[in-house]
C-alpha cells in the first residue's frame, strides 16, 4: 500500500493525510529519524503545511500515526510525484512491518476524527452539520458577549476576529476531538469503537 493514497480530481480546500504505520520492534529510532527526513524535504515544497505524530502510547505497540497536511490537492500531487518523496519511501521498507491504514481526509471531516483516525466511511454530513451548528452557536453564545466585556473599545471587526481565532484554535484543540470521541456512535453508526 503506497503511503499516501492520490487525491480525487477535482477536489478543492486543504487536504490532510492520515497514515498508520505498524513499525519493525527495535526500528523505531530509524523510524523516527525518517519521519524526520522526510518532514524536512517536504518543507521545500510549496503548500505543505506540516506533520503532525501520534507515537505509541506503550512501548510495547508499534503504530504510529503520522498526519500530513497540504494546502491543496495540487500541491500534494506535486509533492506526492517527487523525486524526494520517492527516495524516501524506498527507505520505508527496512522499517516498518506495514502501513496499517492510510486515508485522505478533506475540509471539516478532520474536527470528526478524535485521534488523528476515522473509520473507513466519514460521519454523513448531515450529523457533521448539526454537530457544528451547535458548538458554533455555543461558542457564538458564550465568546460574544465575553468578547465585547474584555475589549469594550475595541473595533468590532477586531474583536470579532479575535473571537474566531480562539473559537477556531478551542474547536480545534479542545472540543471537537472530546465532542468526536464521547459522539462516535451517533457520528459513525455502523463503525466499531477502538478497541474492538
Amino acid at each position: 500500500m503506497s503511503a499516501e493514497p492520490d487525491a480525487a480530481e477535482g477536489a478543492e480546500g486543504q487536504v490532510t493525510i492520515v497514515v498508520a504505520r505498524r513499525v519493525k520492534p527495535g526500528r523505531e529510532q530509524d523510524y523516527e529519524a525518517w519521519l524526520e527526513g522526510i518532514r524536512a524535504a517536504a518543507q521545500a515544497y510549496p503548500g505543505y503545511l506540516g506533520t503532525s505524530v501520534v507515537r505509541p502510547a506503550v512501548a510495547t505497540q508499534h503504530e504510529y500515526v503520522s498526519v500530513f497536511r497540504f494546502a491543496s490537492v495540487a500541491t500534494l500531487r506535486r509533492w506526492e510525484a517527487s523525486e524526494d518523496r520517492h527516495r524516501w519511501m524506498s527507505r520505508l521498507s527496512d522499517l516498518v512491518e506495514s502501513d496499517v491504514g492510510v486515508r485522505k481526509v478533506e475540509g471539516v471531516e478532520l474536527w470528526m476524527t478524535s485521534d488523528g483516525t476515522a473509520p473507513a466511511s466519514p460521519p454523513s454530513r448531515l450529523r457533521m452539520a448539526l454537530l457544528l451548528i451547535a458548538v458554533v452557536y455555543a461558542f457564538i453564545l458564550v465568546l460574544s458577549p465575553l468578547a465585547r466585556w474584555l475589549m469594550p473599545d475595541v473595533w468590532l471587526e477586531l474583536r470579532l476576529f479575535v473571537t474566531l481565532t480562539v473559537e477556531i484554535f478551542l474547536m480545534t484543540y479542545v472540543v471537537m476531538p472530546r465532542l468526536t470521541r464521547w459522539l462516535r456512535p451517533w457520528l459513525y453508526p455502523g463503525a466499531r469503537t477502538h478497541g474492538s
